[in-house]
């Protein structure tokens, strides 16, 4: 009945009963000095929540968007008929390898290198730990991803990658040349150059 049914809020309430027949229910207190503090708590139990469900009906994968860049691997052996294909499949293979170069920059690293590292070598749940600035086993070292996350990202992704080719014209603010609110010392000024 859970499979078939068509609404979320149907659904939800059989998976409930599921857990209460099954034995698993627990109720979560949650409490906080704010009510915005309690309402952030809330918020990242159900992020939890939600993240364990989605593992436990598809499974995981190593985290930190190395899923992602060995899936990039894959994509070499694809057969294309023409040259347009071609830059596709290299796209699509840029996409897949960005989580990865993202969460290395963003952590002060060389993105490219840390890509380009992870990349010559087999082991596809070696993936690089940001927070301790080495690389790790993901599994063993407890970073992983649901796979329906990862899964339902991309296809939609995908979704909205197919939307924009079809798209004859698109509407975007121009960015704003923005210079300092105040001016800094001595000829600083917006320091364009």
């Amino acid at each position: 009945a859970i499979e078939t049914s068509t609404s979320d809020y149907d659904r939800e309430k059989l998976e409930e009963r599921l857990a209460k027949l099954s034995g698993g229910v627990a109720v979560l207190k949650i409490g906080g000095a704010s009510e915005a503090e309690v309402g952030e708590k809330k918020d990242r139990v159900t992020d939890a929540l939600n993240a364990t469900k989605a593992a436990v009906a598809e499974g995981i994968v190593p985290g930190g968007g190395v899923a992602l860049l060995y899936a990039s691997r894959e994509l070499d052996k694809l057969q294309t008929a023409n040259y347009d294909q071609k830059i596709g499949v290299q796209i699509i293979q840029a996409a897949l390898k960005t989580p990865v170069y993202t969460i290395a920059s963003n952590a002060g690293m060389e993105g490219a290198l840390i890509v380009g590292k992870l990349l010559e070598q087999e082991d596809e749940d070696l993936g690089y730990d940001a927070a301790k600035g080495e690389y790790v086993n993901m599994v063993k070292s407890g970073i992983i991803d649901p796979l329906k996350v990862i899964r339902t990202a991309l296809v939609d992704a995908a979704s909205v990658g197919s939307l924009m080719t079809t798209t004859e014209a698109a509407v975007v603010e121009a960015p704003k040349d923005e210079k300092d609110a105040a001016p800094g010392m001595g000829g600083m000024g917006g320091m364009d150059y």
